[in-house]
């Protein structure tokens, strides 16, 4: 499933979280208008709703990318892999901010 242009997972991860956060903000809103007067909450559904959409965003992501393994593999045994600093710190922040808002 193709989120955006963005190519690396993890900011494709919060991007999406971004997007179900926004859904979620209005879910309330309008829930909150509706059951102004009955006192009820709907929390638990806003928020089964959100895992939801997350759950089936993270199922079409497949667990380890055969093609990805088998470059790197090849560039490794050719001895032309080379280490980009500035990506995994990329990557180190990136999961960071997932790990704030998870």
């Amino acid at each position: 499933m193709k989120i955006s242009d963005v190519k690396d997972i993890s900011a494709q991860m919060v991007q999406q979280y971004q997007k179900n956060e926004s859904i979620t903000v209005t879910s309330d809103k309008q829930a909150a208008n509706k059951g102004a007067g009955t006192g009820e909450k709907v929390d638990l559904s806003t928020q089964a709703k959100t895992i939801q959409q997350i759950k089936e965003v993270l199922s079409g992501v497949p667990d380890v990318r055969e093609e990805k393994v088998q470059e790197i593999k090849s560039q490794v045994q050719q001895g032309i892999y080379e280490i980009n600093g500035d990506k995994i710190a990329e990557k180190m922040v990136a999961e960071s901010i997932i790990d704030i808002f998870a």
